[in-house]
């Protein structure tokens, strides 16, 4: 029996998979990625689409009594394993053991740059990707993810969801602000980058500038080490 065909991606992905063909981790960030070394881990950017409120992506929150970035949202994803080949297996088996994200219900895309967050020394790999056969999906460990959401794009893109966060040392950058989760920092600045390069930004009042919350304030970019919770 020949393999099943692998689902093709609908059509409002194609101007994102046009743009991400030549896309640089400067089109994410200021900061230079390594050639060498840094900690190897992945996230998956996963597109859906709900009949009711139409494209959508898979975010988690993570709880709220964890000693570092409690109640942060993210995209499911960690620190690579030994056994992982490559950077699509590692955001693979973190979305699984997360969230019980299905492999087979999903279609990989493409590989992003590889992204340096020097505060964890963490270079990340985002995955993007077509969830094809959507299922329920729910947090596999309570003490480390406290809520898993698929957000439509339509409220990411209005304007009224769009804020900037100031962190108390002084770093500013993109946010949103959408059914009670306030997504800011690395997972922020990547998924405001998606939003142009889809053609899905909408303009937004960037003077628009809201203090991040005390229990959100850590280093900016440090929620990646809780990528996949505790890190040895």
């Amino acid at each position: 029996m020949s393999p099943a065909p692998t689902p093709r991606p609908p059509a409002w992905l194609d101007p994102l998979l046009t743009r991400v063909r030549t896309a640089r981790a400067e089109d994410f960030t200021r900061l230079r990625t390594p050639a060498n070394g840094g900690r190897s881990s992945a996230v998956l950017i996963l597109f859906g689409e709900d009949p009711a409120h139409g494209p959508d992506v898979l975010l988690l929150q993570r709880a709220a009594r964890m000693r570092h970035h409690a109640g942060q949202p993210a995209f499911p994803g960690g620190a690579a394993d030994p056994g992982d080949p490559d950077a699509i297996a590692c955001a693979l088996r973190e979305a699984e053991e997360e969230v019980g994200l299905d492999p087979d219900s999903v279609t990989v895309l493409a590989e992003l740059p590889r992204l340096w967050i020097p505060v964890s020394d963490f270079v990340v790999t985002p995955v993007l990707a077509w969830w094809h056969r959507p299922h329920p999906v729910h947090p596999r460990e309570p003490a480390e993810v406290a809520h898993v959401a698929r957000l439509p794009i339509a409220e990411l893109v209005d304007p009224a969801n769009r804020v900037r966060v100031r962190h108390p040392s002084g770093f500013v950058g993109p946010a949103f602000q959408v059914r009670g989760m306030l997504v800011w920092g690395f997972t922020a600045g990547v998924l405001a980058a998606l939003l142009d390069m889809g053609g899905w930004a909408r303009p937004w009042p960037r003077d628009r500038v809201v203090d991040l919350p005390p229990v959100a304030a850590t280093p900016p970019g440090a929620e990646a080490d809780e990528l996949a919770g505790p890190v040895s």
